[in-house]
């Protein structure tokens, strides 16, 4: 998968992705930048659990904002985790 996160390598996206994958009950092949939550079947009470699975994995507190709550795609998450993850290490 390309570099699809700013500032995010493909190792910590992919850990990411499987961490969505195992949490959201989905297989690790769906998850494509392009697809939307809605289509995976992945609902806002699985979105709690998959970003507190990512915050117990990186150490970091992902708060649950407006970007966050409006990320409809993988790739639109991925893009608020790298903005947030990145925050969070500053």
């Amino acid at each position: 998968m390309a570099q699809t996160a700013e500032g995010m390598d493909s190792a910590t996206i992919e850990r990411l992705l499987d961490l969505v994958a195992k949490e959201g009950m989905v297989g690790r092949e769906a998850l494509v930048p392009e697809a939307s939550f809605e289509d995976l079947g992945i609902q806002s009470a699985d979105m709690v659990v998959i970003l507190m699975a990512i915050e117990e994995e990186f150490g970091v507190y992902i708060p649950v904002d407006g970007d966050l709550a409006e990320a409809s795609t993988v790739g639109d998450f991925l893009k608020v985790l790298a903005a947030r993850m990145k925050e969070a290490a500053a």
